[in-house]
């Protein structure tokens, strides 16, 4: 529970898949829901555990293996990767990706596009 919360207040929206997210990139290996249970601060249940990680793992933000009877749960990504994926996601719900990607530049301070145009050009090295 945060610091900062009432015993039996609601987080906001999103914040509990964020505090799992959190969790799960920090751990050196895949956590069953016990375990993320274990180390959630906040009277969770068990249940609210699972079906918050299956609703990720639907997302597509864990995946997950069979552990005894239980499923333990990793990140698809680290932090980076994951933001990455919603850009791209993002992108793909627009059908003009030039006009996009051409705002998106427009839009990008100088320092930012001009890592963007170095990025691109080591690529376009290795390729």
């Amino acid at each position: 529970m945060d610091a900062g919360q009432a015993p039996g207040e609601r987080r906001p929206g999103g914040a509990l898949e964020a505090e799992v997210l959190a969790l799960l990139q920090s751990s050196r290996r895949a956590l069953a829901p016990g375990e993320v249970l274990e180390q959630l601060d906040g009277g969770l249940s068990y249940s609210t555990v699972v079906t918050v990680l299956s609703r990720m793992f639907d997302k597509g933000l864990l995946t997950r293996s069979k552990q005894g009877r239980a499923y333990a749960y990793a990140p698809v990504a680290d932090a980076q990767g994951l933001t990455a994926r919603r850009m791209r996601q993002v992108l793909e719900s627009d059908p003009d990706r030039e006009a996009v990607l051409a705002r998106f530049v427009e839009d990008l301070p100088s320092r930012d596009e001009e890592l963007l145009r170095q990025l691109l050009g080591d690529l376009g090295e290795r390729g």
